[in-house]
């Protein structure tokens, strides 16, 4: 859904843009991990989004073999509670790829809330756009 498979050039950038960002504004898309087993079963985080507004993006992305098993949600509550938390942001903004519909019922379950759909260049087309405020965040159940 997010383009693919990249080459040993796309690879090496991507990570450069990630130590990029946390080196200028504190915050990267992290590996994530299962405990049980140390198997690497993709990444969440937070990217730049409206950083003059406190509103980091969030982001996670799965490798097929663990969609499915509650852990885009598990991931994006810890980075939820780490942004409202720890970095004081106001809001958080997502989006997902407009054929993912379980993105968008991670994000509802989250406790976002659809803004409008927005042209995303990566994929070329419209995409919808969600918000979470601190407080909707904070009534959430765990």
């Amino acid at each position: 859904m997010i383009g693919g498979p990249f080459t040993p050039e796309q690879v090496s950038q991507k990570l450069a843009t990630e130590m990029d960002r946390m080196e200028n504004h504190g915050i990267q898309y992290w590996p994530v991990f299962l405990l049980e087993s140390g198997e690497h079963v993709g990444c969440c985080g937070l990217r730049p989004y409206q950083p003059e507004e406190r509103i980091p993006e969030l982001g996670y992305h799965l490798r097929r073999a663990f969609w499915g098993k509650g852990l885009a949600v598990e991931a994006s509550r810890a980075v939820i509670a780490y942004a409202f938390d720890t970095l004081g942001c106001a809001a958080l903004f997502a989006g997902h790829h407009p054929d993912n519909a379980v993105s968008k019922k991670v994000l509802l379950k989250l406790g976002f809330r659809y803004l409008e759909d927005v042209w995303h260049e990566p994929i070329q087309r419209m995409e919808p756009t969600y918000l979470l405020r601190c407080a909707a965040a904070s009534q959430l159940s765990t």
